[in-house]
């Protein structure tokens, strides 16, 4: 015949047991919840927006630069400009002698300083008239977009504009002919009338602007290496002026977490003023749950008082008249009992909190049980060797803890020949498993699930009525565990109990 894997209820821990109704549903798994975190959503803000405005400054700054460069340059051409017109002149045949300027440059083939005087042919068109030696046999320079129209209305002034010229190679071609590498040459062009030329004449200085162009690229390398690690230090600021201002955020939530898990009664840290309702809240949400469990426990404590003296009643008037009827009232009237306590049970389980601040050590709940099913047991000699740690604190009631480590232990004691084994500790962060094995005959695999059913007896003739791994099962669930039962290296029987756990 298969054995029962059921305990009865023995008087010794009626006291230490509590009934939890019909077995609850695993609740599904749910994928683990991600919640964005206020700490990166302030400090990528912050970043996005230092990044904008660091980037824009970035912007401004080098075209500043630019054009602070570029007209300190373009100053620098006018002057040659109005060297050149002051020394150039014209004789009597109107032939124009051009002057030599100051620059040594102007006299080295290819420098990259050049001037050039030209009179307009056209509308874009130009006629040479004279050139530096610098400029060697390289082709005229354009006039600016607009050509000859652009230079009329702007007589008598400057105009800087971009152009090409010769590379400054301070060196002839290598053979005539030879094609001429061009680069971007900045150009001031000033188109004036001297008395005795025919045509108006444009006044053409160029250089080089290769180093303008390379300060330039050198700042705005410059200037983005700077502002990429002003970010950096703004960043780092901002996360440490988020975390310290935060830092009453993180202290509530630590308190809170304090008072879920019972090593505090309330929120008691000195909160600036926009946390203080939000505490003074939590610590009235407490108190009401508090008093509402309170209430819900005298209710359940009422109504167990008012169905069990019925009872009684009942089973004594059946004891004291003997007879099969008082024999049959009497059996019914302890299960009716027995089924009262595991609805009982179960209405103050609902009753309870969840994640409340209970907590019950491990350690001196299975030392009083070991002790007394040794003695209960003590005919056919049980030996319980339990371990568990010290500071191991089963999050929870400690009547609680005592009916499911009782149902379960007394079960083994029960079907053991003689040894039972029980162990506890920490398996996963806030969970703990109390293991109970003996060394018993074993129960089915096919069996397993069915003695967990609420009233489930696989053997009728042994005493019970087959709530109690039922409750153990329920109870157990309600605390977001859960019971496991397999074979036993003893031979027997092995049950599991994940439980939550609770630092000292």
């Amino acid at each position: 015949m298969t054995t029962v894997r059921e305990a009865p209820g023995a008087s010794a821990l009626a006291g230490a047991r509590r009934a939890r109704g019909r077995r609850a549903k695993a609740a599904p798994v749910k994928p683990p919840r991600h919640p964005p975190s206020l700490v990166r959503r302030l400090v990528v803000l912050h970043l996005v927006l230092s990044a904008a405005v660091l980037l824009a400054g970035g912007f401004a700054l080098s075209a500043f630069f630019a054009e602070r460069a570029t007209a300190t340059f373009d100053d620098r051409l006018a002057e040659d400009v109005i060297d050149l017109v002051s020394g150039t002149s014209v004789d009597d045949a109107g032939t124009v002698a051009a002057p030599t300027l100051t620059d040594p440059r102007t006299g080295y083939a290819y420098s990259g300083k050049y001037w050039e005087l030209v009179t307009p042919v056209g509308a874009n068109g130009v006629k040479a008239i004279e050139h530096s030696r610098s400029l060697w046999d390289a082709p005229d320079f354009a006039l600016p977009p607009g050509g000859a129209a652009t230079m009329a209305a702007a007589a008598g002034k400057p105009v800087f504009y971009n152009g090409l010229g010769p590379a400054a190679t301070n060196a002839p071609p290598a053979a005539p002919g030879a094609p001429i590498h061009e680069v971007p040459v900045r150009i001031a062009a000033e188109e004036v009338r001297i008395t005795g030329a025919k045509d108006p004449i444009v006044f053409l200085v160029a250089e080089d602007r290769t180093p303008i162009d390379r300060n330039i690229r050198a700042f705005e390398l410059s200037i983005a290496l700077a502002l990429v690690v002003l970010l950096a230090m703004l960043i780092a600021g901002v996360v440490l002026q988020v975390r310290v201002g935060l830092q009453p955020l993180f202290l509530l939530r630590r308190e809170v977490a304090a008072v879920r898990t019972g090593r505090m009664d309330r929120v008691i840290g000195d909160y600036p003023a926009e946390l203080e309702p939000l505490a003074s809240e939590l610590n009235a949400l407490v108190a009401h749950n508090q008093d509402v469990v309170e209430r819900q426990r005298t209710h359940v404590g009422n109504l167990a008082h008012a169905l069990k003296t019925p009872l009684t009643v009942m089973a004594a008037e059946a004891e004291a008249r003997p007879g099969p009827l008082a024999e049959v009232v009497g059996r019914q009237a302890e299960l009716m009992r027995e089924q009262v306590d595991h609805h009982l049970r179960r209405a103050r389980a609902a009753a309870r909190p969840q994640g409340g601040g209970e907590r019950a050590a491990v350690a001196p709940v299975l030392e009083e049980l070991s002790l007394t099913l040794e003695r209960i047991f003590r005919g056919k000699g049980v030996e319980v060797d339990w371990r568990a740690p010290d500071d191991l604190f089963f999050h929870g009631e400690r009547q609680d803890l005592l009916e499911l480590a009782g149902n379960v232990m007394e079960n083994a004691c029960k079907w053991c020949k003689a040894r039972v084994r029980v162990d506890a500790r920490v398996t996963a962060p806030a969970r703990l498993t109390l293991t109970v094995e003996d060394d018993g005959p074993g129960l089915a695999a096919e069996d397993r699930q069915e003695v967990l059913r609420r009233g489930a007896r696989l053997d009728e003739t042994a005493p019970g009525s087959g709530l109690g791994l039922s409750i153990v099962d329920e109870l157990a669930r309600a605390y977001g565990g859960g019971l496991d039962l397999a074979d036993s290296t003893l031979g027997g029987l092995k049950a599991t109990l994940t439980l939550p756990q609770v630092d000292a």
